[in-house]
């Protein structure tokens, strides 16, 4: 059992903080007000090469290992959540869910373009199909002529909704035999483009945190998708959604890891500069009690991460059990310290950590989010509990 990083692991980190300090630094606090996605940052940091971390190098990808992975993700939200989930997005949801499952065309097609600056999506959700993801109600239809699936409904809460260039989308084939007959039957993943014949951009909502990351609805309406651009098989798409979120929930738990060291900088930083009663605040024992648990869930919650990415590694690379259980795990704990975490933060800080002149304020409501998307803290429960063996 080896705890150290890599050489490589640590270059990784070294260029996404530096990266992230001189990049997104500047310019967070105006997004976040203005609610503005970070395109213009997205562009820059494509320079690195590091939005194809999950594509081959046949399709012009950069491929990494999947704790390298976590570890962009961790340095990009200790700075700016909201980017680091733009970044997860992309990379995650989209980009692995197609290298899995697409055929070789689609990956030629879809792949070399989000190596390049494109930026992808994924969209499963729906008004009535949250937590409950087998509860779709957006359908798809075979055209007379077997070219296009006809897709119609609306899809909600995807991230990179008004961003993205390619989305991977769920809906139920109303012609499968399984249609009607099972829960999830007929579910099918496709592969839609923007500019797609009947597709368009939706509501987009105003959230409480992670608010430079632009999440919005996606209308449908009789969208023609070529019949090609089914990922996997048809009526298999339940099984592909649910595989790509154990994917994403390493990378939310990445995500809540990142806000939980930003966070704790920010009130340690505080803590040794203001002075109470004649000494730093860190110095009083009920603040240094805070610190050190504080480090301590941190340094627990980036152990989980961690091995829920090497397990994601072995599942994909060794053929070593699915790492559903990991994922859930390390999601599950590192979501409620990253909340637990910027609570403190913001007390420490006292009428400061108030106010949005320090940024343990938007860590404090970016945090939230990390207990609700990709399956909430009790359906992480749920998981946990179902693949426990005696």
């Amino acid at each position: 059992m080896d705890f150290e990083q890599s050489e490589e692991q640590q270059m990784v980190r070294d260029l996404v903080r530096d990266w992230a300090q001189a990049e997104l630094t500047p310019t967070i606090e105006v997004r976040d007000k203005q609610q503005q996605a970070p395109v213009e940052e997205w562009q820059r940091f494509c320079e690195l090469g590091l939005q194809g971390i999950t594509i081959s190098e046949t399709y012009g990808g950069n491929p990494l290992d999947d704790i390298s992975e976590a570890i962009i993700i961790e340095e990009l939200a200790r700075v700016d959540p909201s980017f680091a989930v733009f970044f997860a997005v992309h990379v995650g949801l989209c980009c692995k869910t197609i290298a899995l499952h697409g055929s070789d065309a689609l990956k030629q097609e879809y792949l070399s373009r989000l190596s390049g600056t494109e930026v992808g999506a994924y969209s499963l959700s729906e008004a009535g199909a949250g937590t409950d993801a087998a509860a779709l109600a957006c359908k798809a239809k075979l055209s007379d002529d077997g070219e296009h699936y006809i897709l119609n409904g609306t899809k909600m809460w995807v991230t990179n909704g008004d961003s993205a260039d390619i989305y991977v989308l769920f809906a139920k084939v109303v012609d499968h035999p399984d249609y009607g007959v099972k829960k999830h039957g007929g579910t099918t993943a496709f592969i839609v483009e923007r500019g797609f014949e009947g597709f368009s951009v939706g509501k987009k909502e105003d959230k409480l945190g992670i608010r430079s990351s632009d999440t919005c609805s996606l209308v449908l309406e009789d969208c023609r998708v070529p019949a090609a651009n089914v990922l996997g098989e048809v009526g298999g798409g339940f099984a592909i959604a649910m595989n790509a979120l154990d994917n994403s929930r390493i990378g939310i738990a990445a995500q809540a890891l990142g806000i939980s060291q930003g966070a704790f900088e920010a009130a340690l930083k505080y803590a040794h500069e203001r002075e109470t009663f004649g000494k730093p605040l860190a110095h009083h024992q009920a603040i240094g009690n805070y610190l050190a648990d504080m480090a301590t869930r941190i340094d627990a919650s980036r152990l989980l991460v961690y091995r829920a990415a090497w397990a994601k590694g072995k599942h994909y690379g060794e053929g070593a059990h699915r790492h559903t259980l990991e994922a859930s795990i390390a999601k599950l704990y590192a979501g409620d310290t990253a909340m637990w975490v910027a609570e403190r933060a913001v007390q420490v800080l006292g009428g400061y950590g108030y106010t949005e002149e320090y940024p343990v304020a938007r860590f404090f409501r970016d945090a939230k989010i990390t207990q609700i998307y990709e399956g909430t803290q009790e359906v992480q429960r749920i998981v946990i509990a179902r693949n426990l063996k005696p």
